[in-house]
């Protein structure tokens, strides 16, 4: 695939994955439509060789893998589906000074300020109560702009270009509208009325959180850049979806988006919980051919990595600042928070030399506090040597981050590398 049919593809898949549950859905939509066979964790598995499979979890985490059965050096590439964001409140509604607002939490470390004076709308997850007494889970998508986050006035607020900061609980909460009559319960089930569900006996849970309308886009002069969000992590999603999808069921590859990254990993769904574990374990029932796939396979953890950013280069160590659209970036850190090592590291930097692709190489200031991925927890559990390689951005957890055009398309070129 060339680089603008992989980037114009991507444009898409973020536009049409604004939660963890949407992001999972598309992603099983495209295995399906390249000859993956969709498992149930519920039932028995009658693995074949030669097949391709996926399988899903709590609707927000899934897991693709061929099935060559005797090759067992797998080229297996991690991501997570979540990204941070403003999740509603059980009883969210809020009515007070003519306006009808709706409570969050933030979920995982949202840089807040660009959330104000954004057009919002609201997705997720329902579960309800049909005629037939079932529990039913839908997801839903408002799509059009239904709340906004505003401003204070600089009038009211003379420090605001200098020291503002925000509350989580009284700022941020989106207002949705002036009529006094709102009532949330009729708001869902209205969505649902748009998709056609109209047997709703009662509400039960809902999983909602609120997204930025705008569109991902190019920006730049020459279409440097990629502007969206949740980049963070979705670009890796898309790569490492894209990757299993082209190859032949005899290559052993298999990715894993997990979802809970931000908060932890953990979770039943979340790359601290049993998800990738139990489905190795069912792809290979034998013990010793089990250890035998775990230490000859490799795990590329893939996630975003910071960029040096033009105004405030002090914030990167000089010799290990990642440019945008100079390619994939190999995270490096002492104390294991990447869970990259000379081993991993000189494999996918001879995989990249063969294909003439780019690479660099970050490590943050020794006096800056380093994140970590889901690289060290997959490794810890599993045993697995693991690389941790991200793609360089800038604005990481803002509502509307950006990333370089070319360099996820080296990303992917690079992971089919491994399987040749």
């Amino acid at each position: 695939m060339d680089k603008k049919d992989f980037n114009e593809g991507l444009l898409g898949f973020l536009d049409a994955s604004p939660t963890p549950f949407h992001a999972t859905r598309n992603m099983s939509m495209m295995f399906e439509n390249a000859g993956f066979i969709k498992l149930n964790e519920e039932q028995k598995w009658e693995l074949e060789e030669g097949a391709k499979y996926y399988v899903t979890r709590n609707d927000s985490s899934v897991i693709a893998f061929t099935y060559p059965r005797d090759a067992k050096d797998y080229t297996m590439v991690g991501a997570h589906t979540d990204s941070p964001n403003l999740k509603l409140k059980p009883n969210p509604v809020i009515k007070e000074h003519g306006t009808v607002k709706l409570g969050v939490e933030t979920y995982g470390s949202p840089l807040l300020n660009p959330w104000f004076d954004r057009d919002l709308s609201l997705a997720g997850r329902v579960s309800y109560l049909n005629s037939e007494g079932k529990i039913k889970d839908v997801l839903i998508d408002a799509k059009k702009p239904l709340a906004i986050i505003s401003s204070l006035a600089i009038h009211l607020d003379d420090k605001a270009n200098k020291e503002r900061s925000v509350n989580n609980q009284t700022d941020i909460c989106p207002i949705l509208t002036t009529s006094d009559d709102f009532d949330f319960d009729d708001f869902l089930k209205w969505q649902l009325s748009k998709i056609d569900i109209l047997d709703v006996k009662e509400l039960y849970a809902s999983e909602l959180s609120f997204y930025d309308t705008q569109k991902a886009s190019f920006v730049g002069l020459s279409d440097d850049f990629i502007a969206s969000a949740r980049l963070d992590n979705l670009l890796s999603c898309y790569v490492g979806m894209l990757s299993i999808c082209s190859l032949d069921a005899h290559s052993p590859m298999l990715f894993i988006a997990s979802d809970h990254e931000e908060v932890g990993s953990e979770s039943t769904s979340g790359a601290s919980g049993s998800f990738l574990e139990n489905t190795l374990r069912r792809m290979f029932p034998d013990y010793d051919e089990y250890m035998h796939m775990i230490r000859t396979s490799t795990m590329i953890s893939a996630d975003n990595a910071h960029a040096i950013h033009p105004n405030f280069p002090s914030k990167h160590d000089s010799n290990h600042a990642p440019h945008v659209n100079k390619g994939s970036v190999i995270k490096v850190n002492a104390n294991q928070r990447y869970a990259s090592n000379s081993k991993t590291i000189s494999r996918f930097m001879n995989v990249a030399s063969e294909l003439n692709e780019p690479i660099q190489q970050f490590v943050t200031r020794s006096d800056i506090g380093c994140g970590s991925t889901i690289g060290p927890l997959t490794a810890t559990r599993l045993g697995i040597e693991t690389l941790d390689v991200g793609l360089p951005t800038f604005a990481m957890h803002s509502i509307r981050e950006l990333a370089g055009s070319d360099d996820a398309h080296s990303l992917y070129k690079i992971i089919l590398g491994f399987n040749k």
